[in-house]
C-alpha cells in the first residue's frame, strides 16, 4: 500500500511540475512531513517551494500553521517537523536553545540575508536632520508623535510574535517612543505605503528580504553595534543595568527541522539541506504576491516550472 500512494503521489508530481529526474528520491513512507507556515509571504513562498518539490519526489507534506518562535515546542517533540525560515535577527536564541537540547537541528542557510531594524522614510530627514543616528531620533521624538503616543513619539512594531526585543531596546536606551506593534505583516506595510503617500511621520520595523525598501526611499536607523553580549549581558552595552541597548543581528535565514528527520526521511533532509534561494529572487517573488497581487501558489508554481533542473538537483541521489 505504501508503495502504491507514493507511486501515486510521483505520478501527481510529474503532471503538476512535469518529469521528475531519472535519480529522484522514492519516498522512504508516506507519514506526512509536516512544515511550518507563518504569517509573512515571504516565509509562506520559501515553505510551499520546499513542500512543493518534496511532492514531486514523492513525499506527503502537511502545512501547518504556526507561531514562529513557539513552534520550537512543537520541532523538539517531532509534533513539527520543518521550519524553512528561522531568522538571524529574531529567531538565533531560540534556534540555538532548542539545537542544543539535541531534539532540534540546523539544516544550514537557506541562502538569504536577513535585514530586521527600525526604518524611516528619507523625508522625515529634513524634520529630524541628525538621522539616521539612534540619538537624533530620540532627541526628536514628538516629531514622530500620533495622538496616542504623544508626547512619545509611535514606533511602529511588527506583529508581537515576532519577537524582536523592541519593547526592551526603548526601555534600555532610554527613548522617548511608545512601542505599537501591528496586527498583521500586510498591516505593516499596508500603514507605511499610507504614511508614505502622505509625507506623514513614521518609524517602523522593515525588513528584508521584501519589496518594501527597493519601492521606498528611505534608510535604516543606526543603533550601537550589536553584539551577543549586549543582548545577555547588561553590563556590555551603553545601559549597564538593562540588556538590548543596542541594533538586532543581521546574518543568514535558517532551515531547521525536527532532529528525528535524518532518519524518518533521509532523502527529505538531504534535499531540504539543498535547498537555496537568494535575496533577489525571493524579492521579487514576493513583489509579485504583495505588489501585483498574484496568487501566492501561482508565483511558487512559476519558480519551480522555471528552476525545475535546480531543484530537481536537490532531490536527485
Amino acid at each position: 500500500m505504501k508503495k502504491s500512494l507514493s507511486l501515486i503521489a510521483a505520478l501527481s508530481a510529474a503532471v503538476y511540475f512535469g518529469p521528475l529526474a531519472p535519480a529522484a528520491y522514492a519516498a522512504e513512507n508516506q507519514d506526512p512531513i509536516k512544515l511550518t507556515l507563518h504569517d509573512w509571504t515571504g516565509q509562506l513562498l520559501t515553505t510551499k517551494i520546499m513542500g512543493e518539490v518534496l511532492k514531486a519526489a514523492g513525499y506527503n507534506v502537511e502545512y501547518v500553521q504556526a507561531d514562529y518562535i513557539a513552534q520550537f515546542a512543537g520541532l523538539k517533540t517531532g509534533d513539527l517537523h520543518v521550519a524553512m525560515e528561522i531568522w538571524e535577527t529574531t529567531g538565533r536564541e531560540a534556534m540555538d536553545e532548542a539545537v542544543a537540547t539535541g531534539s532540534v537541528e540546523n539544516l544550514g542557510e537557506t541562502g538569504m540575508l536577513a535585514v530586521e531594524e527600525w526604518w524611516y522614510p528619507s523625508y522625515m530627514k529634513e524634520i529630524c536632520p541628525g538621522l539616521p543616528d539612534w540619538k537624533a531620533l530620540n532627541d526628536c521624538a514628538e516629531e514622530f508623535a500620533t495622538p496616542e503616543t504623544a508626547p512619545k513619539g509611535r514606533y511602529l512594531g511588527a506583529p508581537v510574535t515576532w519577537g524582536g526585543f523592541d519593547d526592551e531596546r526603548v526601555e534600555a536606551l532610554e527613548m522617548d517612543f511608545e512601542v505599537i506593534h501591528a496586527g498583521t505583516d500586510a498591516a505593516l506595510f499596508a500603514e507605511l505605503q499610507s504614511a508614505y503617500q502622505r509625507k506623514a511621520p513614521i518609524v517602523l520595523w522593515v525588513y528584508a528580504p521584501h519589496w518594501a525598501p527597493f519601492k521606498f526611499d528611505g534608510e535604516w536607523v543606526e543603533f550601537p553595534e550589536y553584539s551577543k553580549e549586549c543582548y545577555q549581558d547588561p553590563s556590555a552595552g551603553i545601559n549597564p543595568d538593562l540588556a538590548y541597548d543596542c541594533g538586532k543581528p543581521r546574518g543568514p535565514i535558517w532551515k531547521v527541522s525536527w532532529s528525528g528527520v535524518k532518519d524518518k526521511w533521509p532523502g527529505a533532509h538531504k534535499a531540504i539541506k539543498a535547498f537555496n534561494v537568494e535575496n533577489d529572487e525571493m524579492g521579487a517573488m514576493v513583489t509579485k504576491v504583495d505588489l501585483d497581487g498574484k496568487d501566492l501558489d501561482g508565483v511558487v508554481k512559476e519558480w519551480m516550472d522555471a528552476n525545475k533542473d535546480r531543484w530537481n538537483g536537490w532531490i536527485s541521489k
